[in-house]
């Protein structure tokens, strides 16, 4: 095995792990973010780049992580648990 092969084996195995969506910080959103996203994901769907676009200083990621966070059953448990908690 050559130098070059065992450096890109090094690095693959130690970068392999993945942050679990459970974890993710919660990301905010003004209202004219939010009902931006809403509108143009009616248009284009899961074109998260696409939307981005139209939105100064956001990324694709960030748009995609809000939507499911916002959409997902997993987030929509942890909502309806925070708002108890909260009241």
């Amino acid at each position: 095995m050559d130098k070059r092969r065992r450096k890109q084996a090094k690095t693959s195995s130690c970068c392999s792990e993945e942050v679990s969506s459970i974890e993710w910080e919660f990301i905010n959103m003004s209202e004219q973010e939010e009902d931006l996203i809403h509108r143009m994901y009616k248009l284009v769907g899961d074109r998260w780049a696409l939307i981005a676009g139209r939105i100064p200083g956001r990324k694709a990621e960030e748009i995609e992580r809000f939507w499911i966070m916002r959409h997902g059953e997993v987030f929509a448990n942890r909502r309806k648990e925070l708002k108890r908690c909260n009241s």
